[in-house]
C-alpha cells in the first residue's frame, strides 16, 4: 500500500542553498554574455533590506548577519564600480538574503521574548488566584 507523502516546506538553509546553486548556475551559464546590465535594481533591494533589518532591531539581535549583510553590499558597490557587474548582482542578492536572515532572527527573538513575558505574566495570574483560593 502507498502512503501518500507530505510535502514539508524548505528550511531557511536549504532555500539559501538553493539559491546559491541558482546563482552560481547562472552565472556559469553567462559568463560568455559580457559584463551584461549594472545591478541597480539588485543593489537597491539590498539596501532596502538592510535597513529594514537595521529598523527591526538586528544591530542589536543579530549583529553578525547584518553585518555580513552590509559587508557584501560594500562588495557589490566595489564591484560596480570596477563594471564587474555580475559579480555585483551575485553580492547584492547574497546581501539581500543575509539582510532577510538578520531581520527574520530579529523578529524570532523580539517573539520568543514575548512568549517567555506572557508565561511569566501567566504563572504570576496563577500563583494569585491559588493564594486566594479558598
Amino acid at each position: 500500500m502507498n502512503t501518500p507523502t507530505v510535502a514539508r516546506p524548505m528550511s531557511l538553509q536549504h532555500r539559501l542553498l538553493a539559491q546559491g546553486a541558482t546563482v552560481a548556475a547562472a552565472l556559469s551559464l553567462s559568463a560568455c554574455a559580457g559584463p551584461g546590465p549594472r545591478p541597480s535594481a539588485e543593489l537597491a533591494s539590498a539596501q532596502a533590506s538592510i535597513s529594514q533589518a537595521d529598523s527591526a532591531g538586528a544591530s542589536t539581535q543579530a549583529p553578525v548577519d547584518l553585518l555580513a549583510a552590509r559587508e557584501k553590499l560594500g562588495q557589490a558597490e566595489a564591484a560596480v564600480r570596477d563594471e564587474r557587474y555580475m559579480q555585483a548582482r551575485m553580492l547584492a542578492e547574497k546581501a539581500q538574503a543575509d539582510a532577510e536572515v538578520a531581520e527574520r532572527r530579529t523578529r524570532a527573538a523580539k517573539a520568543q521574548t514575548a512568549v517567555t513575558e506572557l508565561m511569566r505574566s501567566n504563572e504570576a495570574l496563577r500563583s494569585e488566584m491559588l493564594r486566594k483560593a479558598p
